[in-house]
């Protein structure tokens, strides 16, 4: 089951990190479909946050029909995110893991890290990266 962590001192509402949490741990694999998110007096309780708080976070992951919420039993993902296989996944995260421990070792801060993965996130994909993914451009774009 997840446990999540709340930043208090950060400027992201607490229940967009909760959000934030389950879309992560979905995409990873870490939460699947059946799985049940924790009781709302748990994360209250663990999380030092309001129960309305949890509660609204919970809400707005049912309105993107990633969770239900069952009377009684509790809320339960429902949906998913991403389409990668698990193992390839895993390959990634192997590579990306080490990526960041050869950047670390070169000086870089986990800001610095982030900053150059946002700035290729934000790059126009390579006519190679569109082929490989498929992807293709249109005409006058």
């Amino acid at each position: 089951m997840i446990e999540f962590h709340v930043d208090r001192t950060g400027s992201v509402p607490a229940y967009a990190q909760i959000v934030q949490q389950v879309r992560e741990a979905l995409r990873l694999g870490l939460l699947r479909t059946g799985d049940r998110l924790p009781a709302v007096r748990d994360v209250v309780v663990s999380s030092r946050i309001n129960a309305n708080t949890v509660l609204k976070a919970y809400r707005e992951l049912e309105h993107f029909g990633l969770v239900e919420a069952r009377q009684g039993s509790g809320t339960f993902v429902s949906g998913s995110l991403g389409a990668v296989e698990p193992h390839d996944m895993a390959r990634l995260r192997t590579g990306l893991s080490r990526w960041v421990a050869e950047a670390r070792q070169a000086g870089l801060e986990d800001e610095d890290v982030q900053a150059l993965v946002t700035s290729v996130l934000a790059e126009e994909p390579t006519a190679a990266e569109r082929a490989a993914t498929g992807q293709h451009r249109e005409v006058g774009a």
